[in-house]
């Protein structure tokens, strides 16, 4: 049941006692489109109205103008059970997304997507860092966040690097 709770986001344990911190990341990939477009494709589910293929992936619980609130849905266990994290996402347009943990399965995660542009070419760099409580436990479990949680975020570089490449190619007559 601990497992159950803590996986799906009803339960973060934060003491701090015995804190370790973990990177996660750094990995980064080339897009064959401006930065500007990148970063739209990144940040319109969230600023935006959130497409319905994402229904299952994303919910936006609140919306600024350069911030929200939003859960991440993320199938573990060959899909038969969802880890939930709440974040809040902020946007430096057209260079950097930040997430921050506020619930969920470790009691501190920061990410950043960084992008930058050289030539009609963007960067999308990862980086971040994951911290966990209870000395070396934390760590094991931490370590088995970590993998999945990266994943996502490589799932996610293939389908923005898909989609902001379709955009900036030109229509073809």
């Amino acid at each position: 049941m601990g497992y159950y709770l803590v996986v799906t986001g009803k339960m973060t344990l934060d003491t701090g006692w015995g804190r370790r911190v973990r990177p996660l990341g750094p990995f980064s990939v080339q897009i064959a489109a401006p930065a500007g477009t990148v970063f739209d494709v990144i940040a319109a589910p969230y600023l935006g109205r959130t497409p319905r293929a994402m229904a299952d992936k994303l919910r936006v619980l609140d919306r600024g103008a350069h911030m929200v609130l939003a859960e991440h849905y993320t199938p573990v266990h060959g899909g038969r059970l969802a880890a939930v994290t709440l974040e809040t996402v902020t946007f430096d347009r057209p260079r950097l997304v930040r997430f921050r943990l506020v619930r969920g399965p470790v009691p501190r995660v920061a990410e950043e997507f960084a992008l930058t542009e050289h030539d009609g070419i963007t960067t999308l760099a990862y980086s971040g860092e994951l911290g966990t409580d209870f000395g070396a436990a934390g760590q094991r479990w931490g370590d088995q966040v970590a993998a999945p949680w990266e994943a996502a975020v490589r799932k996610s570089f293939d389908a923005i690097r898909a989609e902001a490449e379709r955009r900036a190619t030109p229509a073809q007559p």
